[in-house]
């Protein structure tokens, strides 16, 4: 049976502007040592100007198929993902944040994973708010609860998983307090692949990523990474995003979103 598009997940995934949101999810991310650590040892974050368009590709590709996928679609996304972390394993070449010399990471951590997946649910309805509307607390707790079919397929057990939006909230909170989290040298290089891509782009799209990625950054995140966030910045954030509201209610399903979606 396919997965029913008249969800949370389909809702929020299924606007193509909410890629946007995806950057800062992964400076989020890349904030745990170790992360930044198995991105920047294993990843083609820095090998090639079209790395950037592949690595989008192959992120939408396997969104819209745990999203949008009938059971044997989603095991298949997942799947694929999966062989991409059986890949990414190895240990701490120097202390990175709370983390001595000499410690292992794998991709397959459930810790890790349920740190990815809470980026995820942190920042995606944030960026749907902010780009295309607002949501409802109950949309915003669905969209949390339906997240578990794809954590499983990727071995996250279920109570790594938040099932309601304040717990995500509080989730992230506790983690940017509780030592787990250190924005290293290596994320700091790796935050400047993504919020300066090899490609270049036409005005204002260089300008909408900036804001759009670090305007989503929890102030202690920007800080950690020295991303200046000034009120100009704030008040051109509100402009843009109130543009693109705009457009996004005044165009075609067809257009804003994804075929899958549709």
């Amino acid at each position: 049976m396919i997965h029913d598009r008249d969800t949370a997940s389909s809702r929020i995934n299924g606007e193509r502007v909410v890629v946007l949101g995806w950057p800062s999810a992964i400076l989020m991310q890349f904030a745990h040592a170790l992360i930044a650590a198995g991105v920047a040892d294993h990843s083609s974050f820095q090998k090639g100007r079209l790395a950037p368009l592949a690595r989008l590709h192959g992120t939408i590709r396997a969104m819209l198929g745990m999203t949008f996928g009938d059971d044997a679609e989603a095991r298949a996304a997942a799947d694929r993902i999966n062989r991409i972390h059986d890949r990414v394993n190895g240990s701490l070449r120097q202390q990175a944040g709370p983390y001595a010399a000499g410690t292992p990471y794998s991709a397959h951590d459930p810790d890790l994973l349920a740190w990815v997946q809470l980026t995820l649910l942190d920042t995606m309805p944030r960026a749907y708010e902010l780009l295309v509307g607002s949501l409802d607390p109950s949309t915003k707790d669905a969209y949390c609860l339906e997240a578990r079919r794809g954590a499983r397929l990727l071995g996250i057990p279920d109570h790594l998983v938040p099932i309601a939006s304040a717990d995500v909230s509080s989730a992230v909170a506790a983690r940017l307090h509780d030592g787990s989290l250190s924005v290293t040298g290596t994320a700091r290089a790796l935050a400047r692949d993504i919020l300066m891509p090899g490609m270049p782009a036409p005005w204002p799209i260089p300008r909408l990523h900036r804001l759009v990625t670090v305007g989503l950054l929890r102030p202690e995140l920007r800080a950690a990474y020295g991303l200046d966030w000034s009120t100009r910045d704030e008040l051109a954030l509100a402009r843009w995003s109130a543009r693109l509201r705009w457009l996004s209610g005044n165009t075609p399903a067809i257009i804003r979103r994804w075929r899958a979606a549709r």
